[in-house]
């Protein structure tokens, strides 16, 4: 285990303080609160040890640059096509291995839903 230095800690914090998984700009925009001078090479170089201490679980959209959240329990994503942000889905259907063929034995699955996010949908839109 890597000692927690200061930087890491500022990293670590934007990410768990974060009601969404962030872009690695956008923890470096929020750690430099604390750690001011933090570049974003020291950024990817700590996200790679958190990642490897499994503290933080990369999130991969297709077409998309690598986010990252603090590791946790199973859930999907929500790719909102506006702002670009990616939200946390905190469900996931039982039925879901229904889905794959006869005979088929599903280990893995993930679930990315795209769409407007309330702050990108117009309000006349809503129901």
């Amino acid at each position: 285990m890597q000692r927690a230095t200061k930087q890491r800690q500022a990293i670590a914090q934007a990410i768990g303080q974060a009601a969404r998984p962030l872009l690695p700009q956008e923890i470096l925009t929020d750690a430099q609160a604390a750690v001011p001078h933090l570049n974003l090479a020291t950024v990817y170089r700590n996200l790679n040890l958190l990642v490897e201490e499994k503290r933080v679980t990369p999130v991969h959209i297709p077409g998309q640059a690598t986010r990252f959240e603090i590791s946790g329990h199973h859930h999907h994503h929500f790719h909102c096509k506006a702002c670009d942000r990616v939200f946390d889905i905190h469900a996931c259907s039982n039925a879901i291995s229904k889905l794959a063929p006869k005979d088929f034995q599903v280990e893995d699955h993930e679930v990315i839903l795209y769409g407007r996010c309330p702050s990108c949908t117009p309000s006349s839109h809503r129901t």
